[in-house]
């Protein structure tokens, strides 16, 4: 393997999101909201499931965790994305970029297996009623969120040993937003092609095995569903079930757009990153809550003994 004889790279240049020179303080306006957002309300399903004695049931508790990882995914890029937009440096040292590599493929990938692990609450939940508290009892579900933090922490430190066990030493400026695979690969003075191959089988064999995954528990449910007798019945156990399906259709999206494709377009690459780091977790308490009454009656209920809200 041959690499070049330069000095060696200690710090990056984030050049940012590409064709927008000029443009800054307007997406520091327009993005700024979207990340308040995301946090607010994260922050408030977060709140609702610790302190409603009624959503101490194993789907919220999934749930909490989702808006964990939620907020901990967004605030890995946009924190320096707004920073700069702001006008301060775009620089960010060799250390940092590696935790933003590595964090921002740990809390993606555990919301992919989270993903997996709340269809099959769904599953065993209207497939299997009269079980569903002993198969999803306090141990197996913190067994089951423990292992997702493994599976991705495992997961991303593959990912990153990789991409930082090769030299950089030429060109320091990564032509993204913030440190990822595709953007910092074609920086590295050393042959790429097995780093290349590994993260797509990686992030590829990861997202295939979580859909078939979801599929096959939606598969299931639907049969069930479709079993159900009453109107209403069914009409409860869909409520439940789109607000996830929405859900992981916004999460596979982004990852299919920019991680499987063999040549990936960097403009809409970049596009859809965005959407991905500030729409995306941004919209799960949307989809969570106002298709689910027994958050909004939660949320109501803690801000009536707060006082924030008075009583009707």
């Amino acid at each position: 393997m041959e690499v070049k004889n330069c000095s060696i790279v200690t710090e990056f240049i984030l050049l940012g999101i590409p064709h927008t020179e000029g443009l800054e303080m307007v997406l520091f306006v327009l993005f700024l909201p979207f990340y308040a957002c995301t946090l607010l309300g994260n922050v408030s399903i977060l709140v609702a499931v610790m302190f409603s004695a009624r959503l101490h049931t194993p789907m919220y508790f999934f749930l909490g965790n989702l808006s964990v990882f939620d907020m901990g995914f967004s605030s890995v890029t946009c924190p320096k994305m707004l920073l700069y937009l702001m006008g301060l440096s775009r620089l960010i040292s060799y250390k940092d970029c590696v935790c933003q590599l590595f964090f921002f493929h740990f809390l993606g990938s555990i919301e992919c297996f989270l993903y997996a692990v709340m269809a099959y609450d769904r599953f065993t939940a209207i497939c299997y009623p009269l079980r569903y508290t002993v198969i999803m009892n306090p141990r197996i579900c913190v067994a089951l969120a423990v292992g997702t933090w493994l599976l991705g922490c495992i997961h991303s430190s593959i990912l990153t040993s990789l991409t930082f066990a090769l030299p950089y030493c030429g060109s320091n400026e990564v032509d993204h937003f913030f440190c990822d695979i595709p953007a910092l690969l074609p920086l590295a003075c050393a042959d790429t092609s097995f780093a290349q191959r590994v993260s797509f089988t990686n992030v590829g064999l990861i997202s295939l095995v979580c859909f078939l995954l979801i599929l096959l528990s939606y598969t299931r449910i639907t049969i069930s569903i479709l079993s159900i007798r009453t109107t209403e019945g069914r009409r409860r156990a869909f409520s439940t079930c789109s607000a996830h399906l929405i859900a992981i259709l916004c999460a596979y999206g982004p990852i299919i757009t920019v991680y499987l494709q063999p040549t990936p377009n960097p403009v809409l690459g970049t596009v859809v990153q965005i959407l991905m780091n500030l729409v995306g977790p941004m919209l799960n308490p949307l989809i969570y809550t106002l298709r689910n009454e027994e958050v909004k009656t939660a949320l109501k209920t803690i801000l009536h003994k707060t006082g924030h809200v008075p009583e009707s």
